[in-house]
């Protein structure tokens, strides 16, 4: 059994191996061709990867685009925000 320092919350300590990954949200603002735009140019998808990221967003209101270490996925967010899309990183989900 490991015992964690008193101020951190077990929930969101994660060892540092642990994959996470980088979610881009719905807004009411950027089109959907916008979208597909940014995943293509950012990120390099192809474009009908593109597009089904995009409709993902846009029909369950989120996507996640890419997964790895968490600052390589901060540095997505960030660049996601730089865009003027809405992002966060998060832990990827356990299979």
């Amino acid at each position: 059994m490991t015992l964690l320092h008193p101020d951190v919350d077990e929930r969101t300590a994660a060892r540092s191996d642990t994959p996470w990954v980088t979610v881009v949200w719905d807004d009411p603002v950027n089109l959907m061709s916008y979208v597909t735009y940014v995943f293509q140019s950012y990120f390099g998808f192809t474009r009908p990867k593109a597009e089904r990221l995009m409709h993902q967003v846009d029909e369950e209101g989120r996507a996640i685009v890419a997964t790895g270490a968490r600052e390589v996925m901060e540095a997505h967010v960030q660049a996601m925000h730089g865009y003027g899309l809405q992002a966060t990183v998060d832990r990827a989900p356990t299979p």
